[in-house]
């Protein structure tokens, strides 16, 4: 098959007048969600906007007493002493994290990156800048920060919060196991483990009952925060929901 670059972009709500001609090469993979592939025919575009349109939404599962797992995306901008500079971000997950709450979530666990600390824990790259300025956006609710992003420590804290309780795992690239692979300083590269990768994605999917993805500028990416947690259910927050349906639309 005939493989052709394309730009990526991390919103297809960012680019205005998108229409079905864009989508013109013989075959296009959309990078930023891995399981689609557009081909010319006009079937297989009908096919594709269904596929993407019907995709589960947070509105369409359960929630109720139900501790839901977010994959969010805060990979925000921080100064050198820490501050977020922009928390768009950040804000963006709100709406999804209000709506789990409201429905009645026992718990809203959120994972995410920052940086490229490389597969091994750098206080450079962590997340606790984004505690404070979660706090606020959610209206002054304590949001619980979590030392890691798996282990006993992290499930201890996960099964021990309260009824409406937010916890915020500590950055997932902090493991080798979350991106696969890493860099040394000299830049030779270091492959996971299997078994340990597995291990991680065991110990992230111990975390929730239901797994919501809302991080679309990291859904191009096969990393086990984004395919590896192995819950029965599993939607799309409000921010991919957004993506998915747009691109339906342009389709």
């Amino acid at each position: 098959l005939l493989e052709l670059p394309i730009t990526f972009v991390t919103s297809l709500t960012s680019i205005p007048n998108i229409h079905r001609r864009t989508c013109s090469s013989p075959r296009i993979h959309l990078i930023s969600i891995s399981d689609f592939q557009v081909s010319q025919n006009k079937s297989s575009y009908r096919q594709s906007a269904m596929s993407l349109a019907n995709k589960l939404s947070i509105t369409d599962v359960d929630v109720k007493g139900k501790r839901v797992l977010i994959r969010v995306d805060f990979n925000v901008p921080l100064d050198e002493n820490k501050n977020i500079t922009n928390n768009q971000r950040i804000a963006g997950a709100v709406p999804t994290i209000k709506h789990a709450l409201d429905h009645g979530a026992k718990t809203v666990i959120l994972m995410s990156h920052l940086g490229r600390p490389n597969g091994s824990p750098n206080p450079k790259y962590s997340l606790t800048p984004v505690v404070p300025e979660l706090e606020k956006l959610l209206g002054g609710k304590k949001v619980t920060f979590a030392p890691d992003c798996v282990g006993p420590e992290v499930e201890e804290i996960v099964n021990k919060a309260g009824e409406g309780d937010v916890v915020l795992l500590e950055n997932l690239r902090f493991h080798i196991e979350e991106e696969g692979s890493a860099k040394d300083k000299d830049g030779n590269k270091t492959k996971a483990d299997k078994a340990k990768v597995d291990e991680f994605r065991k110990g992230l999917t111990k975390l929730g009952d239901i797994y919501i993805n809302d991080a679309f500028g990291t859904a191009h990416r096969a990393h086990s925060s984004m395919v590896g947690v192995d819950l029965p259910q599993k939607a799309a927050g409000f921010l991919m929901k957004k993506e998915l349906d747009y691109f339906a639309q342009a389709l």
